[in-house]
């Protein structure tokens, strides 16, 4: 199946902004969402949504840390979207689809086959919590994605990226974060460091 076929999970824009949009990370009424989410999500093709503002694609974006070390992974030579090539990156996740329907929590269940499909990880989570709801209109990918933004606290330092060809991982101070992620053109990773990383102690 091509990536244009897979079925996403997409929320109605007028829904999820009936009370206002947002730039940012929003870190309040985080419940209020997430229930709007469940209660009103569809499956619509992707190639269909990739170009139509009027839905979000509702995307698990988490950050890992064990202790005071967190993971970023750098897209190597052999990724196939070639503007990503060099660039590191903080979130683990993607779509959330159909077969995800089948857990209690289709968010949790998403997310945590997205996390199962990306890294190989093999410690145990100390914590898990959702921090924030990240919307960016400033470019029209983005603008048609919505992000569920994770923090997961590990208890062992022994994770990586499955994709070796694709990408590279590694563990790094916080302090380092920041000098990894200049000069990248994501938005997103930009985001979660500013309004989130960056302001938790180290």
């Amino acid at each position: 199946m091509s990536k244009d076929d897979e079925k996403v999970l997409v929320v109605p824009a007028d829904i999820i902004f009936k009370k206002g949009r947002w730039q940012g990370l929003k870190k309040d009424d985080l419940d209020y969402y997430l229930d709007l989410i469940k209660s009103n999500y569809l499956f619509k093709r992707r190639g269909d949504v990739e170009d139509d503002p009027s839905f979000q694609q509702i995307i698990p974006y988490i950050v890992f840390n064990c202790k005071d070390k967190f993971f970023v992974y750098k897209y190597l030579g052999g990724a196939g979207e070639k503007r990503l090539i060099d660039t590191y990156q903080l979130g683990v996740g993607g779509h959330i689809n159909q077969v995800d329907v089948n857990g209690k929590d289709i968010l949790e269940e998403g997310m945590m086959r997205e996390w199962n499909e990306e890294v190989e990880y093999q410690g145990n989570f100390l914590e898990k919590k959702l921090v924030g709801i990240l919307n960016d209109d400033s470019r029209p990918v983005e603008s048609v994605h919505m992000a569920l933004v994770y923090h997961f606290v590990g208890d062992s330092p022994e994770i990586s990226i499955k994709e070796k060809e694709k990408m590279q991982g590694e563990l790094i101070d916080l302090k380092d974060v920041e000098g990894h992620i200049k000069g990248n053109n994501g938005v997103w990773v930009q985001v979660v460091y500013n309004d989130y990383l960056k302001n938790l102690p180290t």
